[in-house]
This record gives C-alpha cells, sequence and structure tokens, in this order.
C-alpha cells in the first residue's frame, strides 16, 4: 500500500502541533492548513492525500470542505474531527462521502485506522484512473464517424437511430460498428461498451479525445 500524505485542517494551532506531531513521529508526511479556505485555496495542487478535517471551523467547515471538494472533483478521502455532541455532523459528512470519523480527544489507533482506509481508497483510485487511462488510449486510433458511431451505441441507440442522427445508411453504421471491434479488439457489443464505459464516454456531451 502506498504512503500518502496527510493534509490536517484544523483552526486550533494546538490540536495542528499535538496531531501533526503523533503522525510525523509515527513514519506519516503531514501537511497543515490553519483553514478550509486555506486547504481549498491549495488543494488542486496538492498530491493525492488524505483530508483529516476538523468539521467545525470558522470560514468553511469540514462539510462546505468536503463538498468544494466533491463539487471540483477531487476525490481525496476525507476523515472528519469532530466534537462531544456533533455525532448528527458526522453523519451528515459520512454521507457526503467521508469514509470515517472521529470524536475528540481520540485514540491515536482509531486515526490510524482511518488513515489506512484513506490509503486503501486512494490506491483502488489509483488502480481506477489507470484502467481509465488505458481504455481512453485505445480509443485514439479511432476516426471521428467510428466514436461519433460509439456514442450512439452508449446512448443505446440502434443502427438505423445511429444512421439517421449522422446522416448515413443503417448499412454504413453497421460497417463502422465491425470496425469498432476490430480496432478495440473486442468480440461483441458488451464487451465493446465495457470499454467505452471505463474511458468515460457518456459521462460528458463528447468522447474523450474527439476531434
Amino acid at each position: 500500500m502506498a504512503d500518502y500524505p496527510v493534509y490536517l485542517v484544523d483552526d486550533d494551532p494546538s490540536i495542528r502541533r499535538s496531531i501533526g506531531f503523533m503522525l510525523r513521529t509515527s513514519g506519516h508526511t503531514v501537511h497543515t492548513f490553519e483553514s478550509g479556505t486555506q486547504l481549498l485555496g491549495e488543494v488542486e495542487r496538492l498530491d493525492p492525500g488524505c483530508v483529516v478535517i476538523d468539521i467545525r471551523m470558522p470560514g468553511p467547515d469540514g462539510l462546505d470542505v468536503q463538498e468544494q471538494m466533491r463539487k471540483r472533483a477531487i476525490t481525496f478521502p476525507v476523515v472528519v474531527m469532530t466534537g462531544h455532541g456533533d455525532v448528527e455532523l458526522a453523519v451528515k459528512a459520512m454521507k457526503a462521502g467521508a469514509i470515517d470519523f472521529i470524536e475528540k480527544p481520540f485514540d491515536k489507533r482509531q486515526l490510524f485506522a482511518a488513515i489506512t482506509e484513506a490509503w486503501r481508497r486512494l490506491d483502488d483510485n489509483d488502480r481506477w484512473r489507470t484502467r481509465r487511462e488505458e481504455a481512453q488510449a485505445r480509443l485514439k486510433p479511432l476516426t471521428t464517424r467510428e466514436k461519433e458511431v460509439l456514442e450512439g451505441l452508449v446512448k443505446g441507440h440502434p443502427n438505423k437511430t445511429i444512421g439517421y442522427d449522422l446522416g448515413i445508411s443503417p448499412r454504413t453504421v453497421e460497417i463502422h460498428r465491425a470496425n469498432l471491434m476490430s480496432k478495440l479488439d473486442v468480440h461483441s457489443l458488451s464487451d465493446l461498451l465495457r470499454v467505452a464505459f471505463m474511458a468515460g464516454v457518456g459521462e460528458t456531451d463528447e468522447i474523450p479525445g474527439k476531434d
């Protein structure tokens, strides 16, 4: 399992010092932030890592930061720190995608267990990203027309509808479809669609790499 950095966010300097010291002496790389605003100002330039953040802070709190990261498609796993009586907020954070919450004062082992789970998530993200990049690379040799036909197949359209939309005959669509399967080295429509979905076709208006 890879060793990712920990991004510690808390407006209390004593918390940043104590938790930061505990993590560093256990071999972790730690970057501290005094506010959610500071983290959000830098997060897009940071290497993938685990965000450990206080749920109650002036300005953007832990929930706000989590939501802003989601909107920016930043998939760093989040562990929220809560004070006594903040369990309801912690539940909201978990529903919004946080991987765990820890109550202050917390046990060292509980924090380390949460960070370990975050690293597992990051490893999974890396594997998923690699598979997506490989699938996108497989689509690059396709012609513009073949990519347009593939988009139609991803939408579930039959050859006749795809042909109508593109101004070509259903027979021509069938030829492009056969070429798609040959170039992508697949033997069924379901396998073709798996490659397309993994590459992200259908998630936006245009196919990845489309001219």
